[in-house]
């Protein structure tokens, strides 16, 4: 018996989304985890405890009972967790979830599935109780070999441009590319990975239905046809500023490495980056000019998190298998065709970044990104005469 359900319908519902499961004690733990993810905001760590301690199917059922009950089978006190899950006990509608799952074709996933993200049980009590998944759940199993690769919502075109050189680079070599879908940086990394034919995941602070920011509907809706999008939290629900906050620590939890290509003093990013440092995963930050507030929080990781300075892709996969590093497809060693023809504008005297573009035929803001990338390779400088080439023996030594 489930208490309030009619458990023939909770079976349909589940099997519905979660595929074959083998026995009734799968089924109703599938619901209560289901159930859980509505209720105990993402993170909780009480929720966590207790699910740990009891499991899944009998925490509901304590928490029907209250407070006492609760302590007394999982040995704490819950007065304060059983006062934030009661109110979400009577109004959130589990069956609604699993249904709206059915009709987008999304997933469910909990811990034991063959496609749960290994890495998210090193998050212990704040890991997730399950996971929505649309697109292709076998697709979490390539986050074995993946990496993060995060930054700011205001990125700057050089930020861009480094972006889909580290994502189509790290495709190259056989990784997945991790990231969460917003503007600026993680938009970047997806579309690269898309653009590369490669895997990519995209975590979301709300549910599978509810993409947001709503003007990447038509790039999440590539992802669920390619790779695979994720949330915690069931469909119909809202992404709030807190649920931003901890569907970060899924990102860096779930990939091998992360790389903040991106970020200011203050930026999300770093939060990502925290989580990333806390759980002993790798953490690169890609470098920028010094007087970029853009690259700021970048500056602040390597200088004070220990934070490994990346300027290629083959840098990025050495965070998480050296042997990548030398990796690569062919035809990637060959400069693109825009580099080509900056490097061809530039003089050892020095012109402006306005005389550059009109020479190479290209906009403002891509001959910046591509002098940046020229620079981080020690192939171009600027100096009070504008950029300039460096001669190929300096840039070699």
């Amino acid at each position: 018996m489930i208490p309030g359900f009619v458990e023939a319908e909770v079976a349909t519902l589940v099997r519905a989304v979660a595929g074959e499961v083998p026995d009734r004690d799968a089924v109703l733990d599938r619901f209560a985890r289901a159930r859980w993810s509505g209720i105990a905001e993402p993170g909780d760590a009480d929720a966590g405890r207790l699910i740990a301690t009891v499991g899944a199917a009998a925490a509901i059922d304590l928490l029907t009972e209250g407070a006492a009950a609760m302590s007394a089978a999982a040995g704490g006190s819950f007065r304060d967790a059983v006062a934030r899950w009661q109110p979400r006990l009577a109004v959130v509608d589990p069956l609604l979830h699993l249904r709206q799952a059915a009709r987008f074709g999304a997933r469910l996933l909990v811990p034991g599935d063959d496609e749960w993200p290994a890495g998210l049980d090193d998050l212990g009590v704040h890991a997730p109780s399950a996971l929505w998944v649309r697109g292709d759940p076998g697709m979490l199993t390539r986050l074995e070999r993946s990496v993060a690769v995060v930054g700011a919502r205001a990125a700057t075109g050089y930020g861009e441009h480094v972006t889909i050189e580290l994502s189509a680079g790290l495709v190259d070599r056989g990784f997945a590319v991790v990231s969460g879908a917003a503007f600026g940086i993680d938009g970047a990394a997806h579309r690269a990975a898309l653009a590369s034919g490669g895997a990519t995941v995209a975590f979301l602070a709300g549910g599978v239905d509810r993409f947001y920011p709503t003007a990447h509907e038509t790039l999440l809706e590539r992802i669920v046809r390619l790779g695979a999008v994720v949330s915690e939290v069931p469909l119909g629900t809202a992404p709030t500023r807190w649920r931003f906050l901890q569907r970060n620590r899924l990102i860096a939890a779930a990939s091998r490495a992360t790389v903040v290509v991106e970020a200011g003093w203050r930026s999300g990013s770093l939060n990502t980056a925290g989580h990333a440092a806390q759980l002993g995963r790798p953490l690169g930050a890609v470098p920028g000019p010094v007087t970029s507030s853009a690259s700021s929080g970048c500056h602040r990781l390597i200088r004070e998190y220990d934070a490994v300075c990346v300027t290629t892709a083959a840098e990025a996969a050495e965070l998480v298998d050296p042997e990548a590093a030398t990796a690569r497809a062919p035809g990637r060693d060959e400069p693109s065709a825009e580099r080509t023809r900056v490097l061809d504008a530039l003089t050892r005297t020095g012109r402006d970044v306005t005389r550059i573009a009109a020479i190479a035929g290209l906009s403002v803001d891509a001959t910046r990104a591509e002098l940046g990338m020229l620079e981080l390779d020690g192939l171009a400088t600027t100096g009070p005469t504008g950029w300039r080439r460096v001669a190929e023996s300096r840039s070699r030594g």
